[in-house]
């Protein structure tokens, strides 16, 4: 069994190591029992999320992370998912929240990584109440927030 977590960095530095964000992914994906998967994680400027929030979410502006599963969850065979992060959407967010940039990358690796793996939340100020907001937050803190 194999977790392949392929990282690409699109328009700039990252704070985040991609072999950090590539564990991170990894390991939660490990702890939701996935045994086998091919993960794709790109970080993107604010105009490709853009793009893509509008093209398949069907939503107008940049958003931070968006997550698509190609298998179904319970499906045999291995897990097959692209996640997308917009790093400025994430400094800007960083900014507002009082976090480092770097441990706000790692929530949205944790984030997309668990909505591949079929967990949701609701919209809105519930988001952080959700049972996938705890389940992020105790899975950043276990694996270090993407922390070599």
């Amino acid at each position: 069994m194999t977790i392949a977590v392929d990282v690409s960095v699109r328009g700039g530095r990252l704070p985040l190591a991609r072999r950090d964000a590539a564990a991170l992914a990894a390991a939660v994906l490990r702890a939701e029992g996935v045994r086998e998967a091919q993960l794709s994680l790109a970080f993107v400027p604010t105009r490709a999320i853009a793009a893509l929030n509008r093209r398949h979410l069907r939503r107008a502006g940049a958003t931070d992370v968006i997550a698509f599963a190609f298998t179904p969850v319970r499906a045999r065979g291995p897990l097959v998912g692209d996640i997308y992060i917009a790093p400025d959407v994430a400094r800007a967010q960083a900014r507002r929240l009082g976090v480092p940039v770097r441990e706000e990358l790692a929530r949205l690796v944790v984030h997309g990584t668990l909505h591949v793996t079929g967990h949701d939340h609701p919209a809105g100020a519930a988001r952080t109440r959700s049972r996938m907001w705890r389940r992020q937050e105790a899975l950043l803190k276990r694996h270090g927030g993407g922390h070599s």
